[in-house]
């Protein structure tokens, strides 16, 4: 029972900043590794970054340096700078959770990055 919920989401222009956030509800654990996934109309959801309570983060190649994960467990939120965007950033971003092998899922919120 752990509700995700995306803000943030909207239209910039190439070479622009976003920051989403995800607030996490119900019975979100301290110690559950957080993420964001991104998919594009057509294409397979793509992990884009990933950290977890300890501070690891990972991210996928065609965001490192431009794309920063972080958290804040005391508003149980997790966050997703995004800067120098490109076109090819546009899609649906999704926060996920993992807590003791249980995935959950948010309902996304549009990235559009115009040229």
């Amino acid at each position: 029972q752990v509700q995700l919920v995306e803000s943030g989401g909207g239209l910039v222009q190439a070479g622009g900043s976003l920051r989403l956030s995800c607030a996490a509800s119900g019975s979100i654990s301290r110690f559950a590794r957080m993420g964001w996934y991104r998919q594009a109309p057509g294409e397979q959801r793509e992990l884009v970054a990933t950290a977890t309570s300890g501070g690891s983060t990972n991210y996928a190649d065609s965001v490192k340096g431009r794309f920063t994960i972080s958290r804040d467990n005391t508003k149980n939120t997790v966050y997703l700078q995004m800067n120098s965007l490109k076109p090819e950033d546009t899609a649906v971003y999704v926060c996920n959770s993992v807590q003791w092998g249980q995935l959950y899922w948010g309902q996304g919120t549009q990235v559009t990055i115009s040229s």
